[in-house]
């Protein structure tokens, strides 16, 4: 396989294993943060999604997978999405996939985050 800027693959050992799902760009209050900006939607999805793995025991280093949902029309979206990601994870991205949607269920919204962590015992 070509080198994507991330791994393909994880390997986990046994233990609980965190789903996340709808990790959306909220703030505290609700909102959509930065209606209309990836790249500050996407830090605030992953920032949300950093505070649920804390919740649970984990942090961005447990997670085994990686989903980023981008609600734009032009590939260039998907790409500025994809650098904050990379910035996030200061170029230590687990596996990832960048997936281009229709629409999310937030007015305003133009990315979305789940991921799936080994959380350690």
């Amino acid at each position: 396989m070509p080198d994507a800027g991330f791994p393909y693959s994880a390997t986990v050992n046994a233990g609980p294993i965190l789903f996340t799902a709808g990790i959306s760009p909220l703030d505290a209050d609700g909102e959509v943060t930065e209606p209309g900006d990836v790249v500050a939607q996407t830090r605030q999805c992953l920032h949300n999604l950093r505070a649920v793995l804390a919740e649970r025991g984990a942090s961005s280093a447990d997670i085994a997978k990686l989903t980023v949902y981008v609600a734009e029309h032009l590939q260039v979206d998907l790409e500025v999405a994809w650098d904050a990601v990379v910035d996030e994870f200061d170029g230590q991205v687990p596996p990832a996939m960048m997936i281009g949607v229709t629409v999310l269920p937030y007015d305003g919204q133009l990315v979305e985050v789940d991921a799936v962590a080994a959380v350690p015992a």
